[in-house]
């Protein structure tokens, strides 16, 4: 298997488990859930040793849907908990990814620079 094809499976099954995660939480009937307005938490100055301190999981692109799952759902958590601005995000979540996963960011980082891809959101 190429690396190519690697990439695409990654790019792939990170679309499929997304989408597929946005379906179940939309249509669960979940009577715990909380519907009402939320109070929008003060983000701050976040520091990458913070985050670091906050034992974040990596993610190679080979542990599957719940492993993707869970990578983005502990990322979130650490960013929720330490009330993390937007132009951290990308940056400190992509410092988590090794092996393949890795390697697809970089293939997409590159072309655009690293500058414009930590940009994303």
């Amino acid at each position: 298997m190429t690396q190519a094809a690697i990439r695409q499976l990654v790019v792939d099954s990170v679309v499929a488990t997304m989408k597929a995660q946005a379906a179940t939480m939309a249509s669960t009937d979940n009577p715990n859930r909380n519907t009402g307005p939320r109070e929008t938490p003060v983000a701050r100055k976040f520091t990458y040793k913070e985050f670091m301190n906050c034992q974040p999981f990596y993610f190679n692109g080979m542990e599957g849907a719940v492993g993707l799952i869970r990578w983005f759902e502990r990322t979130e958590s650490v960013f929720s908990h330490n009330k993390c601005t937007e132009d951290c995000k990308v940056k400190f979540t992509t410092s988590t990814l090794t092996e393949d996963a890795l390697s697809w960011w970089n293939s997409y980082a590159k072309p655009i620079g690293i500058e414009q891809a930590d940009k994303i959101a």
